[in-house]
């Protein structure tokens, strides 16, 4: 009797595995929603569309933009996270969102618990960018002369309070030994307009935003946050180049599942992004951007993100930003 009533249960959590793998196996079996927490038309959304195009051909169903800005990013992460993990509903993460618990008091997720890395689809670098009209000078280093002169004095615009290029600025103050004045906006647009406008003098903004204005006169670029010099403004130093030795900063995308999502799930969809990423119009579209990303596995991905987890909160809890 003991040994039918083993055979029994080991029967049945055998059965039980078949026909999770089998459930596996048969995804998708309709459309799936990928969460952007942030509004149509940002870097989020921009670099998440041409690749939920090319899966949706790879795995034969919708993949389904779902925008839901609000709060940071925070709103539409805390829905994906508390999404059920059958692989039809993910999230499009970036930087920002990985330290977002250490900054907002009720973030509603924990990045590292709640979610599987999949795949980067997009890395982009940032640029020092200055308006030569409000401070006409010609190299980082005659960058940093003024501000050491004008503690404070000069206006560096972020895209807000808690975002990267916030914490670009932090960052670079303790890297640099300067203190400028921090004036925030509400997204990268109006930031981008008031430093065209001459409102402010310089600002960290994403390499593709700028490319054309640096090239126009219109703004200065005088260093690349990257470990190479960028093919949209070749002629630009790297921040390195330029005298402040280690400063990157780069944003990457990518997608995301709810944790414990079945790992058969996990790589076809890893197999789709791969594919997508190495697609020529794709690869046509991200030099446009100023974007990269080369093939990687996902335990190599897994591991990126970690580590990209435990930097920024590190910047993060430095820099004392609290918001509610």
């Amino acid at each position: 009797m003991m040994g039918m009533a083993r055979r029994s249960v080991l029967g049945g959590l055998l059965a039980a595995g078949a026909g999770a793998g089998a459930r596996a196996d048969e995804w998708p079996a309709r459309s799936v929603t990928w969460f952007v927490p942030f509004p149509a038309g940002g870097g989020s959304d921009m670099f998440a569309r041409p690749i939920a195009a090319r899966a949706t051909d790879r795995l034969g169903q919708t993949m389904v933009i779902d925008n839901r800005s609000g709060a940071g990013g925070t709103l539409g992460t805390a829905i994906a996270a508390r999404a059920p993990a059958d692989g039809y509903s993910l999230l499009v993460g970036d930087t920002g969102l990985t330290y977002a618990p250490t900054i907002y008091s009720k973030a509603g997720f924990d990045f590292g618990r709640d979610f599987a890395p999949i795949s980067a689809f997009g890395r982009v670098p940032y640029v020092l960018v200055i308006n030569p009209a409000r401070l006409d000078v010609p190299t980082l280093a005659a960058f940093l002369e003024a501000a050491r002169k004008k503690p404070g004095e000069i206006d560096i615009g972020s895209a807000g309070l808690g975002t990267v290029t916030h914490l670009a600025i932090g960052l670079f103050e303790g890297r640099a030994g300067v203190r400028l004045n921090h004036v925030p906006y509400r997204g990268g647009a109006p930031m981008l307009q008031d430093l065209l406008a001459g409102q402010i003098a310089a600002a960290f903004v994403l390499v593709s935003a700028v490319a054309g204005y640096v090239k126009s006169g219109k703004l200065r670029a005088l260093a690349v946050a990257s470990r190479r010099r960028e093919a949209l403004i070749p002629e630009v130093p790297t921040a390195h180049e330029a005298g402040l030795a280690d400063f990157r900063m780069t944003t990457w995308f990518g997608l995301f599942a709810p944790a414990r999502t079945p790992a058969a799930i996990l790589d076809r969809l890893h197999g789709a992004v791969q594919e997508a990423i190495v697609d020529e119009g794709v690869k046509r579209l991200w030099r446009e951007q100023g974007a990269k990303v080369e093939p990687e596995s996902r335990a190599d991905f897994a591991r990126f993100v970690a580590r990209d987890t435990e930097r920024w909160s590190r910047i993060a809890k430095a820099a004392n930003v609290q918001m509610e």
